[in-house]
């Protein structure tokens, strides 16, 4: 059993240093801004929030649908944190360049984001985690909703420049940086959910009653996975600032927090790498594959129906529709795509064949 733990750890670790490869053979022929690009960068930002997410709603069992709240959090201290000294007059033109005047490096702006996140998470912990199911939604949503709003307060502006945007700070082009963080970053919650900790979070989710009985403190490990799950969320936010050059409040809508829930339950509840397949999946077919859609096709003098500005999303809607009918536990469940997943797989099929 160790050899064979070993050898596919080795494997495993073959697969990575090879992923590493191509993506950075893709860093040097893809156009930073084409639509490939543009696809693979959101994938690896969303993937970490993805996963981040379902930590507490697949792994834990906590419905929270304030990711968007901790991405908005973590996003603005990067920017904040991060804007040159010699720009804050021009970025915070219209209250007097602002109340900070330093700047950090943007590896430890990032580091900041997803501690004040998990503040945050902390402080809103206390009194929400006390509630259950569609409450703990509720509110966890009217919290990131309240921190959007408050957040383009003017009376704020000389922290967060109010209802306008943030620019100038420190961001990336090419796609191994964000590749690398969500990386390393999904790596430590993997390593999370297989220890102590992360079995305890899983005994929550199954049964608190029984989880109660064999000594777990319920109150404590709700709230580190609410935390933790924060914390990686807010370092999502950065990246995506980075990725965006500029962020404004108002773009932290709702609607995020629901197409990061739509990834989790497509990718599997309590899978890790279902996750992060969906992910990709989702936005290729959202912003790629399906964009031929929205264009208009003659044929001859015939002009095909319903192709136009649009109708990728409805086609979109109708194929997500598809999945949660037909495939309730998402594209993984709660299995793990891996070299002994692999192998036990065709194992499996040799036997039947036998």
């Amino acid at each position: 059993m160790k050899v064979t733990s070993r050898k596919d750890m080795i494997i495993s670790a073959v697969l990575l240093a090879v992923l590493f490869g191509i993506v950075a053979v893709l860093d040097v022929n893809l156009s930073s801004t084409g639509i490939a690009m543009t696809v693979l960068k959101k994938g690896c930002i969303y993937s970490l929030v993805a996963v981040s997410m379902n930590l507490l709603n697949g792994f834990t069992g906590l419905f929270s649908l304030g990711q968007a709240g901790f991405m908005l959090i973590g996003g603005y201290t990067y920017a904040i944190l991060t804007i040159p000294v010699e720009a804050r007059d021009s970025v915070y033109q219209y209250f007097e360049g602002g109340i900070i005047r330093f700047a950090v490096p943007f590896w430890v702006g990032i580091l900041a984001a997803g501690c004040v996140a998990a503040l945050f998470a902390w402080l809103i912990g206390l009194p929400v985690l006390r509630l259950k199911s569609d409450y703990l939604a509720i509110a966890t949503l009217g919290f990131a909703e309240i921190i959007r709003a408050f957040f383009q307060w003017d009376k704020l502006g000389v922290l967060t420049n109010g209802s306008n945007m943030l620019r100038k700070y420190p961001s990336f082009q090419k796609l191994m940086f964000p590749f690398t963080v969500a990386v390393i970053c999904i790596a430590v919650i993997v390593l999370l959910i297989h220890s102590s900790y992360g079995r305890a979070f899983m005994a929550i989710r199954d049964d608190e009653i029984a989880a109660e009985a064999m000594g777990i403190n319920l109150a404590f490990h709700k709230r580190l996975a609410f935390c933790i799950s924060s914390f990686f969320a807010g370092i999502g936010g950065a990246l995506l600032a980075m990725y965006q050059t500029t962020i404004q409040a108002s773009a932290f809508k709702s609607s995020m927090t629901y197409e990061i829930l739509l990834i989790v339950v497509i990718g599997g509840l309590g899978s890790v790498t279902g996750s992060v397949i969906a992910t990709f999946l989702f936005y290729a077919c959202s912003e790629w594959w399906l964009r031929f859609l929205d264009s208009e096709l003659m044929i001859g003098s015939f002009q095909v129906p319903l192709l136009r500005s649009g109708f990728r999303k409805v086609v979109f809607s109708v194929i997500i529709m598809l999945i949660v009918l037909f495939a309730r536990k998402g594209l993984m469940g709660d299995r793990e795509f891996s070299v002994a997943g692999i192998r036990e797989f065709f194992s499996k099929r040799k036997r039947k064949g036998a």
